[in-house]
């Protein structure tokens, strides 16, 4: 198992990213140890933030793009995603859980990442949105979702 890394992707504004993206996220979280809901919490929150990443913030424009940060450390997976888009405020979302709301086709991105994730953060920037997540690693002194048990 790794204990540290880091690895930075620039994505195209494009769907097929997406599952890019997922596959990376996958990889990252079998590193960091966690089993297999623990991997599958982490692949799923990151292709919800990258699908929202590139439809709303970059508006699928070819000349932007996201980009994916994952850092390693002995207690936890990182990972940072940022667009090039206008920015969003994420308390003025429609709650998806709302009865108005639950038979949309979108709208429970953040909601499944928030509840995937054991932290997610949303921050403007002045070149687009960044998101952070943290998922605490099997065997650190946190308490993650779906972490594996700690290892012999």
């Amino acid at each position: 198992m790794v204990h540290s890394y880091h690895e930075v992707l620039r994505l195209e504004s494009r769907l097929e990213s997406v599952d890019r993206a997922q596959s990376q996220a996958q990889l990252f979280a079998l590193e960091a140890g966690f089993d297999e809901t623990g991997r599958h919490q982490v692949a799923m929150a990151v292709r919800e933030i990258v699908i929202n990443a590139i439809a709303h913030g970059n508006a699928y424009d070819p000349a932007k793009r996201v980009k994916l940060e994952f850092e390693l450390t002995p207690a936890e997976l990182i990972i940072f995603i940022q667009d090039e888009g206008s920015g969003f405020d994420p308390s003025h979302q429609p709650d998806p859980l709302s009865p108005e709301n639950l038979l949309r086709q979108s709208g429970r991105g953040m909601l499944l990442a928030r509840a995937f994730m054991d932290q997610i953060d949303f921050q403007p920037t002045p070149h687009g949105t960044s998101v952070r997540m943290c998922k605490h690693r099997p065997g650190s002194n946190g308490q993650g979702n779906g972490d594996a048990a700690p290892r012999a």
